[in-house]
């Protein structure tokens, strides 16, 4: 039996998209049409303005408290939820097809990657796509250069560490560092 449902909505149900899906080719089509608003958004100095463009990226209201340095990259957008008073600091990336949450007071700093989306280890089922949604939660603060990894939720308060790489849920309250990030202390 065909599958009837959209492919976005399959991704945010983390749904595998197999390389041959006859679908797969509005993932490419949505990606080059939110790169056109990046491309405008990446250009702009106003925060008003920033927010304006982040909104229709995302599909979504962004709060006036929302602060975002740019330049900015995202491959979808769509995916991507936003809370209020968070701060997104110059060359972060998110890939999103998967679902990427983040809740109020959360700081990310330089270069931080949120990666919702991978692929299959095995070369023949490499091609697919596996979405895993990241959640990141009230008041965490996510150092330069950390990367998160599909399905990964980082906890209220949580620090990860700059140069992080986090393939697995971070408690509340709790430092992590490293690759593969572990935890070093509760706050």
């Amino acid at each position: 039996m065909e599958n009837t449902k959209d492919i976005f909505t399959r991704l945010r149900a983390g749904e595998t998209i197999r390389s041959g899906d006859p679908e797969a080719y509005k993932m490419r089509d949505a990606s080059y049409a939110t790169k056109v608003l990046l491309l405008e958004m990446n250009n702009a100095s106003d925060p008003t303005e920033i927010r304006r463009l982040m909104s229709q990226i995302t599909g979504t209201e962004i709060d006036e408290s929302v602060a975002i340095f740019t330049p900015l990259y995202i491959n979808y957008g769509k995916h991507t939820k936003i809370g209020k008073n968070v701060f997104i600091n110059f060359d972060c990336v998110f890939l999103d097809l998967g679902g990427i949450t983040i809740e109020d007071n959360v700081l990310l700093a330089p270069k931080v990657s949120l990666l919702s989306e991978g692929h299959p280890i095995l070369p023949a089922e490499r091609q697919s796509l596996v979405p895993g949604h990241i959640h990141i939660k009230k008041g965490a603060w996510i150092g330069a250069n950390a990367t998160i990894l599909p399905g990964v939720t980082i906890g209220e308060n949580a620090v990860v560490a700059a140069g992080a790489v986090v393939s697995k849920d971070v408690p509340d309250n709790t430092i992590v560092g490293g690759v593969p990030a572990k935890t070093i202390k509760s706050i």
